[in-house]
């Protein structure tokens, strides 16, 4: 079977970079493109991390990088300073666990939503985008090419509550909280579009065990990079959240891209509160018998929470240098 094509788009953070790591690493995905979103990191430190990883992982053909290089739509700016710094505690201020990434920015950076537009333009219906930050790049894309988003051979998005609480409000995620406009644009579309959303994530989580279970000693430069992200990740998420282990809905959201049978699927309409103080960003769905609205995305729930773990332990364990 040939290998999914894959761009991921996000603000990596120590959940989306060891996302991106594994997949940079697992036969089943050609990582064909990364681009940066900006969020609680600038868009350019985004970028300097997606660089940093791609040099651990050294795969044998590197993605194409983009960044975001256009703001983002005006209500982003009013996320509260104190959202931000928090997820900084949890993250590094640099995101990456204060990791020192030696690679310097592009002289001439390539726009992110270029750098979607062209790839979907080479591998049309075949390239599937994981979104693990804002949708701010893929909104920017489509408005810049209004038949991107339906080249896609899928869009599967890390974002918005079905059931649950967010984790930056009662009511809202952070990816969809931080740029919500953008996130209404790209869920409203008429394309092929899978929702991860946070609440069905809170199960899969790693401990202090798993660096024990893995060959470091035979992962080079990657196995020492885990070695500072995963206890920096664990101990801030302690002390700040009061967590025994580090979630991960990057993980899931990946696994819904190569496992998606992991999952119960449901079919469902959305949409997206954005100016409202106390729910701006919550996914609303139409779950009233019979709904009104038309079904626009496919909502995963209920995930495989010991499958999820045994595959990303499985890639993880066939890193040896």
């Amino acid at each position: 079977m040939n290998p999914i094509r894959l761009l991921i788009d996000a603000d990596p953070g120590l959940g989306d970079a060891l996302a991106i790591a594994i997949a940079l690493k697992d036969p089943r995905l050609d990582v064909v493109g990364l681009t940066a979103v900006g969020s609680f990191i600038s868009a350019k430190q985004a970028a300097v991390n997606l660089q940093e990883l791609v040099t651990i992982i050294d795969p044998q053909r590197w993605p194409r990088l983009g960044v975001q290089l256009t703001d983002a739509h005006e209500s982003t700016a009013s996320v509260p300073s104190q959202h931000l710094a928090h997820y900084r505690q949890l993250n590094g201020e640099n995101g990456m666990a204060d990791w020192p990434c030696r690679n310097v920015d592009a002289a001439h950076p390539k726009e992110a939503a270029k750098v979607i537009i062209e790839l979907s333009r080479a591998y049309p219906q075949e390239l599937v985008i994981l979104s693990l930050g804002p949708l701010t790049n893929i909104s920017l894309a489509a408005e810049k090419d209004p038949e991107l988003l339906m080249r896609l051979k899928g869009l599967v998005i890390s974002g918005g509550t079905l059931e649950g609480p967010g984790n930056i409000t009662p009511a809202a995620d952070f990816n969809i909280y931080h740029d919500p406009l953008a996130a209404r644009s790209v869920l409203k579309s008429a394309c092929t579009k899978t929702l991860v959303p946070f609440d069905a994530s809170q199960k899969v989580g790693i401990s202090f065990g798993l660096l024990d279970r893995l060959p470091i000693e035979h992962m080079g430069r990657f196995g020492e990079w885990l070695q500072t992200i995963v206890p920096f990740a664990l101990r801030s998420h302690h002390q700040f959240q009061g967590m025994e282990s580090w979630r991960l809905p990057e993980l899931v959201a990946l696994a819904a891209v190569v496992k998606p049978e992991f999952f119960q699927h449901l079919t469902l309409a959305v949409d997206v509160e954005t100016d409202a103080h106390l729910t701006r960003g919550m996914t609303i769905f139409d779950r009233r018998s019979p709904p009104v609205w038309r079904p626009n995305v496919e909502v995963l729930k209920d995930p495989e929470v010991q499958g999820i773990l045994d595959d990303f332990m499985s890639v993880l364990r066939s890193t040896v240098v």
